[in-house]
């Protein structure tokens, strides 16, 4: 057996890989409900990206919680009353990073950049933040 085999095999009997897999999926849908409500208010400037972000955030923290604590990490034995506001906590963080990366990226003191820049570090550093944090936290 090589290396790479018992190492999925490790993660199957764990259920991290399970998890992580599902997590995958449900942030996608997540961050895709995101994208959808940011995108257009942001790129047709209906309103700032920063009101754009809030707006996107709501939408993603509503969705996030149903899909993570349903599905992602259902049975990681975690109780609901333990995990509410903890998965909280955690999409405050991750509303934090996704603000700063607006006001770097797009703010007219910092790099001015298109209203589309911070999707970048939206779609792949938030997400990795995120996943260790419910699992190891909230829903560990």
């Amino acid at each position: 057996m090589t290396a790479v085999q018992r190492r999925v095999e490790t993660l199957l009997e764990s259920g991290l890989l399970g998890q992580l897999i599902r997590f995958v999926i449900a942030g996608g849908i997540t961050t895709g409900l995101y994208t959808l409500v940011y995108s257009p208010l942001a790129g047709l400037g209906i309103t700032s990206e920063q009101v754009a972000n809030i707006c996107g955030y709501l939408v993603a923290m509503t969705s996030g919680y149903v899909l993570h604590s349903k599905w992602s990490f259902r049975g990681h034995g975690a109780e609901a009353t333990k995990t509410s506001w903890r998965f909280f906590v955690v999409s405050l963080v991750s509303f934090g990073l996704n603000t700063v990366f607006v006001w770097i990226l797009t703010d007219d003191a910092m790099l001015a950049g298109p209203w589309w820049w911070p999707l970048i570090p939206i779609l792949f550093v938030t997400p990795l933040v995120t996943f260790a944090l419910n699992r190891f936290w909230v829903f560990g």
